[in-house]
């Protein structure tokens, strides 16, 4: 089913307009690009927050990572003893291991309507392929209020893996593995204000964490991805003033960055019509009933310059080249 954007949007979910929490992978069979997005429910009209519960995982294709295709959501992701459904999927990682695909995801039972008292477990799932996925297992990380797994191999040759604990005010932990296989958790990596979405990448000599704190999002930098410092003051964040596209005009949300030689593409999400506006005739969701819920995807260049890590937002994004990781 082809998303029908057709202007210059990367990504609007056609289903639900509700496309959030994005992750890129190359798709090492075909060659070309797969994301995958939380779709959230924004013509849910049920109490408080169940419209951002209940999510599936809506999945699409790029052949240059700029022109997505949507291709559907991902079944299987719940088990036999969750209970009746449905239950809730949110910001997926994905990555390659050497021998295969594995996703953590986050997991909540049911459909809560409100935010408080409700465990949010991290699951773990393999693929050959991308598109069917095995059950492995539920971490064991620093509480029961985890969410927003990134993971990586760090330059010590050793795997980490990043969240945010919901039980330590939002901030963001890291657990160490050899192997992929039993996870140490190390305690935090990054405290101070809260956040959540964790995003970590190599780029420029340095090692960088963003983070979403809801007012765009601040950046970090680490030799080894496990000591970190802050870039600038606790005020300096990237993603805080609008871009170009008329879906671009709010902050930007919870990304993640695919590296492509001495540039990064960073996929992010923003709420479409947050300054109050509708979706105008002719849109996708035009008379949609709660168009502030309505989210978009975008894309933006980052590069270092002078140890510093740029976001050039609105700017032209060239299409990922064979060589992008």
């Amino acid at each position: 089913m082809p998303d029908p954007s057709g202007d210059g949007l990367p990504y609007r979910d056609p289903v639900t307009g509700g496309a959030t929490d994005p992750t890129v992978i190359r798709d090492r069979a075909t060659g070309g690009w797969v994301m995958f997005a939380t779709q959230r429910r924004p013509a849910d009209d049920g109490p408080g927050v169940t419209w951002i519960h209940g999510s599936r995982i809506a999945v699409a294709t790029s052949p240059d990572g700029l022109a997505w295709t949507y291709e559907g959501v991902l079944d299987g992701l719940d088990r036999p003893g969750d209970g009746p459904g449905p239950h809730t999927h949110w910001a997926p990682e994905v990555i390659w291991d050497g021998e295969r695909y594995r996703m953590y995801l986050t997991w909540i039972a049911g459909v809560p309507d409100r935010w408080p008292g409700f465990a949010r477990v991290i699951r773990e799932y393999r693929s050959d392929d991308l598109r069917t996925w095995a059950y492995v297992r539920d971490l064991d990380l620093s509480s029961d209020r985890v969410i927003d797994a990134c993971v990586a191999r760090c330059p010590d040759g050793r795997w980490r893996l990043w969240w945010k604990d919901e039980a330590d005010d939002s901030t963001t932990w890291a657990a160490v593995s050899d192997d992929l296989g039993a996870w140490r958790v190390e305690g935090r990596a990054i405290g101070g204000r809260p956040h959540e979405g964790p995003n970590v990448f190599e780029l420029g000599g340095w090692w960088w964490m963003l983070v979403d704190e809801w007012r765009g999002m601040g950046v970090f930098r680490s030799r080894d991805a496990v000591a970190w410092e802050r870039q600038g003051g606790p005020d300096e964040v990237i993603l805080a003033e609008p871009g170009v596209h008329p879906e671009d005009r709010a902050i930007g949300n919870h990304g993640d960055v695919v590296v492509d030689g001495d540039r990064g593409v960073l996929y992010y999400f923003t709420a479409a019509f947050a300054d109050g506006g509708a979706p105008p005739a002719g849109h996708p969701f035009a008379g949609h009933p709660f168009p502030d819920r309505l989210c978009a995807i975008h894309a933006a260049e980052v590069r270092v310059v002078d140890d510093r890590l740029v976001c050039l937002r609105g700017g032209a994004v060239a299409p990922l080249s064979s060589n992008a990781r």
